[in-house]
């Protein structure tokens, strides 16, 4: 099973289904370097940077949906190097959800995010 799915909401550009399973693909698509945070989300479709996102995020065990706007600042093309999979980097608004996010997830990642380990990203 894929611990890290996306699918694009039915009909609605820029909206995305996030489902992230696990501490090992959180910390593959968390995007610390970046101002508030990021996420990367699997996609196929057509994105330019600057693009509006709404990210509907399941995070690990918790089935309840987080609402996450954000903006696309990072793009993965087909067949981008280290075969890192197809997608963008959406950074998160400074709202409070968004920085309460941030602190779930460094929590969640704490030690981890020192790690040399590879990303979707970099």
């Amino acid at each position: 099973m894929n611990d890290l799915s996306s699918d694009t909401a039915i009909d609605r550009p820029g909206v995305f289904s996030l489902v992230i399973r696990s501490k090992a693909a959180l910390y593959a698509a968390w995007m610390p370097l970046l101002r508030g945070g990021g996420l990367f989300v699997p996609s196929t479709g057509v994105h330019r940077l600057g693009d509006e996102v709404l990210l509907l995020l399941s995070l690990l065990d918790d089935s309840a949906r987080i609402p996450i706007q954000g903006h696309v600042a990072w793009i993965n093309p087909p067949h981008a190097a280290a075969n890192r999979p197809q997608g963008i980097g959406v950074q998160l608004q400074d709202s409070e959800t968004c920085r309460e996010l941030r602190k779930k997830v460094e929590g969640l990642l704490a030690g981890a995010l020192q790690s040399s380990r590879p990303t979707h990203t970099i």
